[in-house]
This record gives C-alpha cells, sequence and structure tokens, in this order.
C-alpha cells in the first residue's frame, strides 16, 4: 500500500527531531535542492530540445517529474514545490549568467559542503538520514520543510 503524504511526513519528521537538526536540515535541504538542479541544469540537451526553448533542459524536465511525484502526494503541497522549484530555476539561471563556467564548479563544492553539516545534524539527533531507508525521503525532506510553511499560513497540504 503507497503511503500518504502524511504518513511520509510523519516518518521523516520522527529523525529529525532534535533542535539543531532541524535548523541544519532548514538551512541544508533548500540549498542541496538548488545544487542538484543546478548541476542537472548544466547537462548538455540535444539540439532539437535546445531548438524547441531554451527553458527545455534536463533542469526543466526533471523538475516536471519532481513536481509530479508531489502532485500524487498532494495537490496543494506540490503547488508550493513548483513555486519553490521555480524559484530555485530562476535563481540557477541568474547564477549561471552572472558567472558563465562556474555553475558545476560552485554547486559540487557546495553540494558536499551541506551534506557534510547534514551528515552531522544527524549524528547529533542520533539518527540515521531517512534516505538510507528509502531513497524518495529525498524528495521529501523539501516537501517537510514546506508543509511547515503551510501550516504557519494555516494553509493544508
Amino acid at each position: 500500500m503507497a503511503k500518504n503524504i502524511q504518513q511520509w511526513l510523519d516518518e521523516y519528521g520522527s529523525s529529525h527531531q532534535n533542535k539543531t537538526n532541524k535548523r541544519i536540515h532548514w538551512f541544508c535541504v533548500p540549498q542541496i535542492f538548488w545544487t542538484v538542479m543546478a548541476a542537472i541544469y548544466v547537462i548538455p540537451v540535444p539540439a532539437a530540445m535546445a531548438e524547441i526553448s531554451p527553458h527545455l533542459n534536463w533542469a526543466s524536465v526533471l523538475s516536471v517529474g519532481a513536481i509530479l511525484f508531489y502532485v500524487r502526494l498532494s495537490l496543494p503541497l506540490a503547488i508550493g514545490m513548483a513555486a519553490f522549484t521555480g524559484v530555485c530555476y530562476a535563481t540557477v539561471l541568474a547564477f549561471n549568467a552572472a558567472f558563465p563556467g562556474y555553475l558545476l564548479w560552485f554547486a559540487g563544492i557546495w553540494f558536499v559542503a551541506l551534506w557534510a553539516l547534514q551528515f552531522y545534524g544527524h549524528e547529533v539527533e542520533g539518527k540515521k538520514p531517512s534516505f538510507l531507508k528509502d531513497v524518495q525521503f529525498l524528495m521529501i525532506g523539501p516537501a517537510w520543510l514546506m508543509s511547515f510553511i503551510y501550516q504557519k499560513l494555516g494553509l493544508k497540504y
């Protein structure tokens, strides 16, 4: 039986109870999402894709797939994740325009640093990262944070 969004969020939250670990996740998770998008963005696209639109690239294609993953779990949460994904995409474009040729280097170095901090947070927590149990938790982390934003705003997810 497939888990619903609340089951995913509850299970993810069970290994994120420590205040320090939570703060680390608030800092790292959105930026890790950005670094992954940045790394995917620099993957060359076939000429046929590039001719259709400059925004048809692997990052935009995989972003649609990610949003569909969230839609399957919660349409309201998917809307928030789509907005966040859009902001990430726009900032990837801006970074690439401002610092051509450095996007992959920056994203790669920052990705490693952020994950080191995440693993430190789990050391403090005393629990393993959820994705070691199920890789889908890599997608649940950003949604978990978004669920807190929804709660603060009084929105249902």
